[in-house]
């Protein structure tokens, strides 16, 4: 990885000309101490650091200082994956990914994957809607290339699939995306995607679902099976559960009324409880928190590649990358298991 730029910028606009700002960020020296821990991300080409940092808080419930604060310490741990989409903040998630990217000089560093389909002014995955996605994409990003595109069949159930795969061509082909990704396709769709790829489309080779240790329905059977026998890799999302298996919220009282509080409450039953007691006692007995104990679940499972895990601070950063480091044995993973029965 190389260093961080210190040209100072302004908080919407791009880097200021001359002398770098008081303000500007410290550039790092030398590389990550992660920076040789990388996972090849399936048929893609690329090489990431086995955790993605998901970006849908970003813009939402975190301003862009917070925002790059976060970014920076990735970044400076050895990440170098970094996921978002145009529906999260309407787009602003994009745009202070961004902003970062082009303060710190890490395009180059960095593979970004954009999830696409769910913005309101470009909905769907029909061909122009997907063309202009992209294009708006792009320009948020302020980047000419998409690294991973991933396609949101849940935006548009209506779409034909070849038709969205020929729009998908067209944009590898004019260098505007350089490998595509699916989320929420079907393991039907998924074969008739490879069907398609052996007429010259271009293959899917990241596979995204929500998954986690409590939350499997969505990645088991026909889904799994078939992106095994496709070699894709799987990044999944949702693995911390919305953020109840960091272990912050047990009980109502602590849980805000809001949407994220209604997406923790849901887990505040008896096999929830069952769940972080499980995470608390691995946890104590390898020295890590419960959040770094969920990931270092989700990498123990074969299938899992690298998971999108979203931060709201510096520090959730740090707990999280302790989870790549750590190796649970199989009693700590038998433990988890009878736990969430």
């Amino acid at each position: 990885m190389s260093g961080l730029s210190v040209g100072g910028t302004t908080p919407f606009g791009p880097p200021a000309v001359g002398f770098p700002h008081p303000s500007a960020p410290i550039p790092v020296q030398g590389a990550g101490v992660g920076s040789v821990v990388r996972a090849a991300l399936g048929d893609s080409g690329f090489d990431v650091f086995p955790l993605f940092l998901g970006a849908a808080e970003f813009g939402w419930n975190v301003d862009i200082a917070s925002s790059h604060a976060i970014l920076d310490t990735y970044a400076e741990l050895g990440g170098n994956a970094i996921h978002t989409a145009d529906s999260y903040s309407a787009g602003r998630s994009e745009y202070i990914v961004g902003q970062w990217l082009h303060s710190r000089g890490m395009r180059d560093d960095t593979v970004v994957a954009v999830r696409v389909g769910g913005h309101p002014d470009n909905p769907g995955l029909g061909s122009v809607s997907l063309v202009r996605a992209v294009e708006a994409s792009l320009a948020r990003l302020m980047t000419d290339r998409i690294d991973v595109l991933y396609l949101d069949a849940t935006s548009d159930r209506g779409a034909v699939l070849e038709d969205t795969l020929a729009t998908a061509e067209w944009l590898v082909e004019s260098g505007k995306v350089r490998a595509v990704g699916a989320y929420g396709y079907t393991a039907a769709q998924l074969v008739e995607a490879r069907i398609l790829s052996s007429a010259g489309y271009p293959r899917i080779t990241v596979l995204d679902a929500p998954y986690n240790l409590l939350r499997r329905e969505e990645f088991t059977g026909d889904l799994r099976l078939v992106a095994g026998a496709q070699a894709m890799a799987f990044t999944p999302s949702h693995a911390l559960e919305h953020g109840f298996l960091a272990g912050g919220h047990r009980t109502r009282p602590s849980v805000v009324r809001s949407v994220r509080g209604a997406q923790l409450t849901a887990n505040l039953n008896r096999r929830g409880s069952r769940a972080l007691r499980a995470l608390d006692a691995v946890g104590a007995e390898l020295g890590l928190p419960d959040a770094a104990v969920a990931v270092a679940w989700l990498l123990a499972q074969k299938v899992v590649t690298a998971p999108i895990v979203n931060a709201v601070a510096p520090e959730n950063v740090v707990e999280l990358i302790q989870g790549v480091g750590a190796r649970l044995s199989r009693s700590h993973l038998a433990d988890i298991a009878r736990a969430v029965e």
